[in-house]
């Protein structure tokens, strides 16, 4: 797993084939679930604000609420660390191409998003519908997901297509390796 430090390198190690492709595929079966998780959440948020039963209402985000407690979290670091894996050990780089780098930023943001906004508000619906109360906005249950889901779907199509090009740091580190290289002076 070492080789000399170049493209696709962190230090000196860079992943093997069979190392690049067994985070490839647990890096896309998580984005995968991430993505399934949501568009799940999605319509069970709908049905929770849709449906003229306070019975339906409520079995709807307490189904949210098991998914945001014990699945969507791990399902997200478990995509942000794949993917900063494949990033760092393989050419593509982190910060060489403006795709890899949005859906970084991207992932890293709808992640906190869950931690931080999504999971409160299904919280707080449950805790409503136990208590035979009301949702408290329907955005709570919602939104969360509906927004997730655009940006996951926005980041699946940059992971197809690549558009863009490399960023600045990208073109620097390509020009500098077709550079060709001077021998050093033989010591004497």
């Amino acid at each position: 797993m070492t080789a000399p430090a170049g493209p696709g390198t962190v230090g000196r190690v860079r992943l093997s084939r069979p190392a690049r492709r067994a985070h490839l595929v647990v890096h896309v079966l998580a984005s995968a679930c991430w993505l399934g998780l949501t568009a799940g959440l999605l319509a069970l948020g709908i049905t929770a604000n849709t449906t003229g039963s306070p019975a339906m209402a409520g079995a709807s985000v307490r189904a949210m609420k098991l998914f945001a407690d014990w699945l969507l979290l791990p399902v997200a670091f478990l995509t942000l660390a794949g993917g900063l894996v494949l990033s760092l050990g393989t050419p593509w780089g982190l910060a060489r191409h403006r795709w890899v780098w949005t859906k970084f930023w991207l992932t890293l943001a709808t992640t906190t998003a869950t931690a931080f906004a999504l999971r409160p508000g299904v919280n707080a619906a449950a805790a409503a519908a136990a208590a035979g109360q009301p949702l408290p906005g329907g955005g709570d249950v919602l939104m969360g997901p509906l927004v997730s889901l655009a940006a996951y779907v926005f980041m699946t199509v940059l992971s197809v297509l690549k558009p863009w090009g490399p960023t600045r740091r990208g073109r620097r580190l390509r020009a500098e390796a077709r550079r060709p290289r001077t021998a050093a002076p033989a010591r004497r």
